[in-house]
């Protein structure tokens, strides 16, 4: 849900979303706006004392459930005593690098469920990039994650991404064969003797501003395999320096993940949905603010 308010009179923004917004507080208020949760004109803005103009029209988006990475808490969207399910945030690490080894979110997870005299052991079941955000999956056990592996080709992974112009025909399927270049630390897209198969499904669900929003389905789960493919179709996801060009966040999303569990044999589905500042760059025109 989100608020949707027309300027009247000129006024700063601040002060006329303190106006609007009965019952909000100074705090709230600021909070969203400096989440980039406040759209005027489809453009979203952070300044306080941003010039409104009669006519203007104000947006402001239902704050999202973000990670505190400073207190330690992740966003737990699923959790039993083989499997546990996050809501990652953009921007931070699935697990451990060379040059960060301790703010990821199995580090983080493992701190926030350990007790004293009691620490938790997690294993990553699959991994997100940095910049990518939503459902990323753990096990309690070496045993478990090493269970669901074997059944990882039945598992179905469903992503969103907004991408650069708009997808002709709307929807395909991209079957390109990707190989790692570990000096670039990138994907190359074509045949080639080291290259390994990789398909990915995608169906545009809307367009505006020459940018698009698509829903991704997987076939299988190769390193950057949606950034490399998109690029290659001639629609890079923004905000991707890599494939792309930068923007202010990468604009994708793991919006639901959906494996077999070993002992059950039961499908289990963990979803979540896209945060607010994922959304915004759809209002913006090329994605940039």
């Amino acid at each position: 849900m989100s608020d949707r308010l027309r300027v009247n009179e000129p006024n700063g923004l601040m002060d006329f979303l303190i106006n609007q917004l009965q019952g909000w507080s100074r705090k709230k208020i600021k909070q969203r706006l400096k989440a980039g949760c406040v759209i005027v004109n489809g453009q979203s803005i952070v300044q306080h004392n941003y010039a409104l103009k009669v006519g203007d029209n104000v947006e402001v988006l239902a704050s999202t459930k973000k990670i505190s990475q400073t207190s330690g808490q992740l966003e737990i969207l699923y959790s039993d005593r083989n499997l546990i399910a996050i809501n990652k945030p953009a921007g931070l690490l699935s697990v451990a690098s060379a040059s960060e080894t301790r703010n990821h979110a199995l580090a983080i997870l493992r701190k926030q469920l350990s007790r004293p005299q009691q620490s938790v052991k997690l294993w990553p079941v699959h991994r997100l990039d940095r910049d990518t955000s939503g459902v990323l999956l753990f096990a309690t056990s070496r045993n478990m994650r090493e269970a669901i592996m074997q059944l990882w080709p039945q598992a179905i992974k469903n992503y969103l991404a907004i991408v650069q112009g708009c997808p002709n025909p709307k929807q395909g399927v991209i079957d390109q064969p990707l190989r790692a270049d570990e000096k670039e630390y990138r994907m190359h897209v074509g045949a080639h003797p080291e290259a390994k198969n990789a398909v990915t499904h995608f169906t545009t669900q809307r367009s505006v501003n020459e940018l698009s929003l698509l829903e991704l389905t997987l076939e299988t789960g190769r390193q950057h395999q949606i950034r490399a493919h998109l690029s290659w179709l001639g629609h890079p996801v923004i905000g991707d320096s890599r494939y792309g060009i930068e923007g202010p966040r990468m604009g994708l999303h793991a919006l639901s993940l959906s494996i077999i569990e070993p002992n059950t044999k039961k499908r289990l589905t963990f979803e979540t949905p896209a945060p607010a500042d994922f959304y915004i760059l759809l209002k913006n025109t090329r994605g940039t603010l």
